[in-house]
């Protein structure tokens, strides 16, 4: 165990975070997300919700604030609807761990896919929620 990091955080994911640069994403994917046909590096995190995840990272990880959507969400199909409550709790993290981040913005369905293919590397959790998945952008770390 090591202080000041979450426990959630697996070995394997500290060490994907340090090696990721700025502009590098990350997806955090639902239980359902086709991760490891999509990204060759893909890692389990089964049996934590994207939001608690989320809210383990965001002290380590600086969110890019030269582009205008550093967190994006993948948007529901023509037809069908998201639960708004899982943006609002992802929005909670991100305003308590990120304050002044820009707002999520909602990428179609296969446009969501071919970032994740371009993603550094996707976390597969056990989070369940319909259009959960959640693409985060990394900034440049400033220098203590």
């Amino acid at each position: 165990m090591l202080r000041g990091i979450s426990p959630l955080l697996s070995p394997d994911l500290l060490a994907t975070l340090c090696r990721m640069g700025h502009g590098d994403t990350i997806v955090l994917a639902d239980a359902h997300f086709p991760g490891h046909s999509v990204n060759a590096l893909t890692l389990r995190a089964d049996g934590l919700k994207i939001a608690d995840l989320l809210d383990g990272i965001l002290p380590l990880f600086v969110l890019d604030d030269f582009i205008p959507d550093p967190v994006a969400m993948m948007a529901p199909v023509p037809g069908d609807t998201a639960d708004p409550a899982v943006e609002a709790t992802y929005r909670a993290v991100i305003d308590r761990q990120a304050p002044g981040t820009a707002p999520i913005a909602h990428l179609e369905r296969f446009a969501f896919y071919e970032k994740a293919r371009g993603a550094f590397a996707i976390v597969m959790t056990g989070d369940t929620a319909k259009y959960g998945n959640l693409l985060l952008t990394k900034g440049v770390t400033p220098v203590a």
